[in-house]
């Protein structure tokens, strides 16, 4: 196994920019990003989540190891239309306008198909693909007069690869790659970029609380490196896809993954 990099220091891609990051809380992809968008110069962050405690925690936590003040925390579960839009007004008072959207808020659960209630499947469909349609829309909706903008996705390598007891997340993820092109073809007129990326396996707290040890070290196997990727491995790809070093690509789909080819 080759062992995890340091930790990168950041270059000031967002010096300026106000970011706003859905499902930020805790030890995920989502905190990572956040985090990483205050050390890379962010002007202002608004940060989301489900969880008040975990939300306050993330918001504290993210001052004292950026020094950035100007970080503030919400309240929204995306498959809530009143309370996507009432993230989005906040956001937008608190930040003076939104540059950037990090949608990361999804929903993962393990069943086979033929076991998968309904409201299983249609919850997994109506988080991680809904959620993004609604952040997305509300965006979008501040961001085209002003013409200008930056939307980041979180899809998964299993939008486009098959595994057992996936079918409901497999087919939300796929659909977040499909929204991001078809978004960004309709964004670009405004000259705002949607992108996303496509993680396969990053390790965390909360990933280890709905998997089993034996299949994340099955997964971590496949990967070329031996080993997940740490969220914040993620997370720097995201950040370059919000920065203007990423100008010319929009509905783009990055594979952040060390899968063998």
């Amino acid at each position: 196994m080759t062992p995890a990099p340091e930790y990168v220091a950041p270059h000031g891609l967002l010096r300026g920019k106000s970011v706003l990051v859905t499902a930020a809380a805790g030890a995920g992809i989502g905190y990572a990003a956040a985090r990483r968008c205050a050390e890379e110069g962010c002007r202002a962050l608004v940060v989301s989540d489900v969880h008040e405690r975990r939300l306050a925690e993330a918001v504290a936590s993210i001052r004292g190891e950026t020094g950035l003040e100007a970080v503030h925390g919400q309240l929204c579960d995306v498959s809530r239309q009143d309370q996507v839009q009432a993230l989005m007004d906040f956001a937008e008072e608190r930040l003076g306008g939104t540059d950037v959207l990090i949608n990361n808020a999804g929903l993962g659960t393990s069943r086979r198909i033929v076991e998968m209630a309904d409201d299983e499947w249609q919850r997994v469909i109506d988080i991680t693909l809904g959620g993004t349609f609604r952040m997305t829309r509300a965006a979008l909706a501040v961001m085209q007069p002003r013409a200008r903008g930056v939307i980041v996705n979180n899809a998964s390598v299993l939008g486009w690869r098959a595994q057992a007891e996936q079918a409901h997340y497999a087919a939300a993820k796929a659909g977040v790659m499909a929204l991001t092109r078809c978004a960004a073809i309709e964004a670009a007129e405004y000259g705002i970029r949607v992108n996303a990326v496509a993680p396969s396996i990053a390790i965390h707290a909360f990933l280890r609380k709905s998997a089993s040890e034996e299949l994340l070290a099955s997964l971590a196997a496949r990967e070329a490196f031996g080993r997940g990727a740490e969220p914040w491995e993620v997370a720097n790809v995201m950040v370059f896809l919000a920065s203007d070093y990423s100008s010319y690509m929009t509905g783009e789909v990055v594979s952040v993954s060390s899968q063998h080819a």
